[in-house]
């Protein structure tokens, strides 16, 4: 077993991201720039070969609000912190706006150095309709999308879905690893991040903006989920690229 273990390259076991369509894959340098993608990554951008996208940092291959983000999250992936089936929403080249997990790692060398990062992005509708055959998931989520700024509550969302409270939340615990009430405040905050970036509304406005009634609510799972409070984080933002 050993033996042949090590008679696989790293770079045939990367390489082997190409036979999952629905997953992003790519490497990147402690600088932030692209050292290997798959092919999803490629298409994803707008690409058609690795040599058009290695060397890319996240700026010159994402709209601005988006790369801004990616790179805030790098810089926590580098001081050693791990993301796990991240929720966020990402927008392809020339495609409508999709909803992914993303997972990142620091990628450390054999002294425990880190020196650069690595991630995987699951496109979550594509994802569920490739194990079930149907797109099971697909009337929450589009309900989540068009009422996430109002008062939702669970049961309601699995009327919507033609589901009862148990089926609904096995399937999300299931095919996403969340409980409906997750996604639904992960798809809240991630509108709010991004209405910080594109924004100059006040944090009270964007928290109710995005279905938060307490502001102090908001600002709570905001910490828990990226890190620092809304209102550094839109300074960071600003910082970052200026």
């Amino acid at each position: 077993m050993e033996q042949v273990l090590e008679s696989i390259s790293i770079q045939k076991i990367i390489k082997m991201f190409d036979l999952v369509s629905d997953v992003v894959f790519w490497i990147k340098d402690d600088l932030g720039q692209i050292v290997f993608c798959n092919d999803a990554y490629i298409k994803s951008v707008g690409k058609h070969s690795l040599s058009e996208v290695v060397g890319k940092h996240d700026i010159d291959l994402f709209p601005a609000y988006i790369a801004k983000k990616f790179m805030l999250d790098d810089q926590k992936v580098l001081q050693g912190h791990v993301i796990v089936n991240h929720l966020e929403m990402n927008f392809g080249y020339n495609c409508p706006p999709k909803w992914l997990l993303t997972s990142k790692r620091p990628l450390k060398n054999e002294q425990g150095k880190i020196i650069g990062s690595y991630g995987v992005a699951r496109n979550v509708q594509e994802t569920v309709k490739n194990l079930m055959g149907v797109d099971i998931l697909k009337k929450p989520i589009e309900y989540i999308n068009q009422h996430y700024a109002q008062d939702i509550c669970i049961k309601e969302l699995a009327n919507a879905s033609h589901l009862s409270v148990s089926a609904l939340e096995r399937r999300f615990k299931k095919h996403l690893q969340k409980t409906p009430k997750q996604f639904l405040r992960e798809f809240r905050l991630e509108k709010a991040r991004r209405m910080l970036i594109e924004t100059q509304l006040p944090i009270s406005d964007i928290a109710q903006n995005a279905g938060f009634a307490s502001h102090s609510y908001f600002s709570q799972h905001f910490k828990a989920m990226f890190g620092e409070l809304p209102t550094h984080y839109r300074v960071n933002t600003v910082t970052l690229l200026n």
